[in-house]
């Protein structure tokens, strides 16, 4: 080294002196287009191809990422692109946003008895579960309401949404993450088969929940003592809606259950909105103590009037939690609707639609200097053919989240590596556990994760992989090869 210095320029010796020891104690960041061999080994084995993949790695304190590999490709990023969403939904809305859902009594009221029909009119949202709809019957018979001698109207005009088919995805309508946003969405309107083996009498027990005079069941399910496997496969359910009443629903169940597999839970969508609705607030309401036996209709709240009772949801903070960590479809693509309050013109209409929610999206990336030309959001969820987002502007999104006031509640809800959400069985017992938190994604054909690693010396860094190929359902051992990587390296 010394001979070398010394054949140089005076000049040119000290400046390259000055960065040979400044490089000895900092660690500058490193761009490469190399995959680590661990990665290219794996994405060998499965058949998957490098120019199928787009990567990202980066210190969330660096100027430049360590390792970008197809990082300006705009790839599908199925689920992973709630982290767009969610995201925008703490900027824009608040962690403390929610929503409510106002019930009204149209008509007079005396000594307990509404003398006309009772409107719930619904703003979007998500969490309107079991239990919290409970809780907003129990609200309304707290004003002292017993008896509803009209109808139940449902308001669902402020949602200004197309109707679709669910099955128009992938074919099977039935499907709980199938189901379009709603204003008033109960449950996400699902009927829940609860699958409970009983060795006592060699059968299998099926419990429906919450249970419906309007569903029939036909129970046909064979228990058997095999391996457990995917419980699911071995069903086979057949659906029919039966003639001369479209509101009642007939399923079948037939195929083997193993007792190996314990208890577990099937979840369908069977029901319009309407119908689900009806059904549940009659036997909720009946289960207070009230009195209602009339129908149901969609219609408006007329202006200038007071509701009874507002319901309000949780806050946003939490309900992302299980947008992220468990992945609910259907709860994304209601908050990506509620961005769109925020690019209501004051004088404007009274109702959300998709294009208000993009536009939010694009101006709120616009104001924090990103420049996501290739972005494609159809949903905010990711359940999508069409959505396409690129490595790079992923990481670049997470690196500037980080940096952000809602930094803390954004985490908070990944899923962490081997504890909770999806990510609950990766890297369970490894040194990556509870050292990531990222968020998964899956359809045919795309496989995706992206989110923060705290490595082995306590940097915090930023791992976005998507994978779009034929063979991207077998692409978690070569993403899992890239964590630990970015995990141990010096």
């Amino acid at each position: 080294m010394k001979s070398f210095l010394t054949s140089l320029k005076p000049g040119l010796t000290a400046t390259l002196a000055f960065l040979l020891v400044f490089s000895t104690l900092v660690a500058l960041p490193v761009l490469s287009a190399a995959i680590p061999d661990t990665v290219r080994q794996e994405l060998k084995r499965v058949g998957i191809p490098e120019e199928a993949i787009g990567i990202y790695v980066k210190d969330v304190n660096a100027k430049r990422p360590m390792l970008a590999v197809n990082s300006k490709m705009a790839l599908n990023p199925a689920s992973v692109m709630k982290l767009v969403t969610t995201y925008a939904g703490l900027e824009l809305l608040g962690p403390a946003y929610s929503w409510r859902t106002e019930i009204y009594a149209l008509g007079k009221v005396e000594d307990g008895v509404l003398h006309g029909d009772l409107a719930i009119k619904g703003y979007g949202d998500p969490h309107l579960n079991l239990e919290n709809f409970w809780l907003l019957v129990r609200q309304i018979r707290q004003t002292g309401l017993k008896k509803i001698t009209g109808d139940l109207i449902l308001d669902t005009s402020y949602y200004n949404v197309a109707a679709g088919d669910p099955g128009a995805f992938d074919g099977d309508r039935y499907k709980t993450y199938n189901v379009f946003p709603e204003a008033i969405l109960v449950n996400y309107r699902a009927s829940a088969l609860h699958l409970m083996p009983q060795a006592d009498n060699n059968s299998v027990r099926v419990v429906v929940d919450p249970a419906s005079d309007l569903l029939d069941l036909q129970n046909n399910l064979k228990l058997t003592r095999n391996h457990c496997g995917d419980w699911r496969n071995q069903l086979s359910i057949d659906v029919r809606k039966q003639k001369g009443n479209n509101d009642r629903m007939t399923v079948i169940l037939n195929g083997d259950y193993s007792s190996q597999c314990g208890q577990n839970t099937y979840h369908m969508s069977l029901y319009e909105n309407s119908v689900y609705v009806h059904d549940l607030f009659k036997k909720l309401w009946g289960q207070q103590g009230g009195s209602f036996r009339g129908a149901v209709r969609n219609g408006m709240v007329p202006a200038g009037i007071s509701p009874l009772r507002v319901y309000q949801s949780p806050p946003l903070a939490d309900i992302i939690r299980g947008i992220n960590k468990f992945s609910n479809n259907v709860a994304a693509r209601q908050l990506y609707l509620a961005l769109g309050e925020t690019a209501i013109s004051p004088n404007g209409t009274t109702s959300v639609s998709p294009d208000q929610a993009d536009m939010a999206i694009k101006r709120w990336l616009f104001a924090k200097r990103l420049n996501f030309s290739d972005l494609v959001v159809e949903n905010g969820s990711g359940l999508s053919r069409k959505e396409r987002i690129s490595a790079y502007q992923m990481g670049e999104l997470l690196v500037t989240a980080f940096l952000s006031p809602v930094m803390p509640e954004f985490i908070s809800s990944l899923a962490i590596a081997g504890v909770d959400g999806t990510m609950k069985n990766r890297f369970r017992g490894g040194l990556v556990a509870g050292k990531a938190h990222m968020k998964t994604g899956t359809l045919n054909e795309v496989s995706a994760i992206a989110g923060y690693l705290l490595d082995h010396k306590d940097r915090r860094i930023v791992v976005v992989f998507f994978v779009n190929h034929p063979q991207a359902g077998n692409a978690r051992s070569a993403m899992d090869a890239l964590i630990s990587w970015v995990y141990e390296r010096a």
